[in-house]
């Protein structure tokens, strides 16, 4: 029997309802995660936890161990830290927590290799939450979770629409060399995917992806606010075998997936919409992992950078961008913009 009109409205408006209660699902748990978290703060500890939405400080962002505005893991009860961790559990993805997971404990590894001292600045746990703005089902706010080699921004426009940028993840050592860990790489898959394409290409292909035989020292935005469309962009997916375009688009989903499932699906569909054809991969540096090397990925509306060159490219910088969507600065400029005019 063919549905009637009437069923088939009646299933879109089931499918519509469910795809909004899953696209709100992240903003929902990163509230009740936010008040929970808060609630068990003294007041000064709110005080250096806290500051406004509008605040500078939301976007002094970066990924060296340098002294940070927050509230360090290291200074909360064992209670108040697992709140704190809950919260990062709340906005991102099974590998993105394994990843950040991986990072912490690499400071463990360079204390060793340093010799820090036990005050010395390599530490697991001296990571930073900071809220911005009033945590609401209704009103804006943002968090971010923060230390050397990890940068979480996280805004929540009008309390629903979630926003995940910058990212950024390190590793040193990107490869443990002894020990017991001996032969980690906790970002090995980003490095290893971006090999695999560019090794994929023909000689024609090359030139137009490769624009230097060395690779750039650090990824070229470092902690920027804002970031535009870099030069050169190298070659279109447009111009990609299929198989070589499966591979950019695995690389992507790897940054995108940093984020819970919810937000990664979008990061990757506003990709799309944008236009896949128009996704870029740029190369600098080595064919392999003997030496220095550096992608970029680019699209109308974001970019993607990779950089192992430090300490004998041993040590990774990555980050994701989005030319309008870092720290929802486009998002809440159209807000408040509709607000004012009322």
């Amino acid at each position: 029997m063919r549905p009637t009109p009437r069923v088939l409205l009646a299933a879109l408006g089931l499918f519509i309802l469910a795809t909004l209660a899953r696209a709100h699902a992240p903003a929902v748990d990163m509230l009740g995660a936010a008040q929970k978290f808060l609630a068990t703060l003294s007041a000064d500890q709110a005080k250096q936890a806290t500051f406004p939405l509008t605040d500078a400080e939301r976007e002094n962002w970066f990924f060296t161990p340098v002294p940070r505005q927050g509230l360090s893991l290291k200074h909360l009860t064992e209670a108040q830290r697992d709140l704190g961790l809950a919260l990062l559990r709340s906005g991102l993805g099974q590998s993105g927590l394994l990843r950040a997971e991986g990072i912490r404990s690499l400071e463990i590894i360079l204390k060793e290799l340093e010799k820090d001292t036990p005050a010395g600045r390599r530490d697991p746990i001296n990571y930073f939450i900071t809220i911005f703005g009033t945590p609401s089902e209704k009103q804006s706010w943002g968090w971010r979770f923060e230390g050397h080699h990890l940068s979480f921004n996280f805004t929540l426009v009008d309390g629903a629409h979630v926003v995940f940028a910058p990212v950024f993840m390190g590793t040193n050592p990107a490869e443990v060399r002894s020990g017991p860990r001996k032969g980690e790489r906790v970002l090995g898959e980003e490095e290893d995917l971006g090999l695999a394409l560019v090794n994929s290409l023909d000689a024609a292909q090359r030139k137009v992806a490769i624009f230097a035989d060395v690779a750039p020292k650090e990824i070229i935005t470092t902690n920027q606010k804002r970031v535009e469309l870099l030069a050169p962009a190298g070659i279109a997916a447009a111009q990609l075998t299929a198989g070589q375009r499966e591979k950019l688009f695995a690389l992507v989903k790897v940054y995108a997936n940093r984020g819970r499932a919810e937000i990664a699906d979008e990061t990757f569909a506003t990709i799309s919409k944008a236009g896949l054809d128009k996704v870029t991969f740029a190369w600098a540096g080595a064919l392999d992992r003997s030496a220095a090397t550096y992608y970029r990925i680019q699209g109308p509306t974001f970019l993607i950078e990779f950089d192992n060159s430090q300490n004998n490219a041993n040590h990774v910088h990555s980050v994701f961008r989005d030319f309008k969507g870092d720290f929802g600065h486009d998002l809440l400029a159209e807000h408040y913009a509709k607000e004012h005019k009322k």
